[in-house]
């Protein structure tokens, strides 16, 4: 399990994103301390809904602004966040069967969060009007 520290590469520019993307890795912090802490599995499934449901509703928002502004690759980009919400599910499903999945969660969600933010969310930066950054 992975506790994360934000750098300044992470950031897009455009604060809204950064930081809803800065709240997913508060989550994801909180996950590891919550692991580490042996806070329990009550504790640990409180913050995987918070963490599951929080990013889902970021990805809804950054849809609707992708839309906003008519971008290109916007459904190539939604079926990335879907297939990566499949997967947190499944995982989530697991832990609600057992404990175990919360380390792999943790793993996917800092991996995933990373390569994201750096490769496909770059991507859209330059075509969001500089007033929303």
């Amino acid at each position: 399990m992975k506790n994360l520290i934000w750098t300044d590469n992470l950031n897009t520019g455009i604060d809204v994103i950064d930081n809803q993307h800065k709240r997913i890795v508060d989550y994801i912090n909180k996950l590891y301390n919550v692991h580490h802490n042996n806070d329990g599995k009550v504790a640990m499934k409180d913050v995987i809904d918070e963490l599951v449901d929080y990013t889902l509703t970021h990805f809804a928002f950054e849809e609707g602004m992708l839309d906003d502004y008519h971008y290109a690759q916007l459904d190539e980009h939604k079926v990335l966040h879907e297939q990566f919400a499949a997967q947190v599910r499944e995982l989530r499903d697991r832990f609600d069967a057992s404990d175990e999945a919360s380390v792999e969660l943790n793993n996917l969600m800092v991996t995933w969060l990373f390569n994201h933010i750096l490769h496909e969310d770059a991507k859209y930066v330059p075509m969001i009007p500089k007033s929303r950054h």
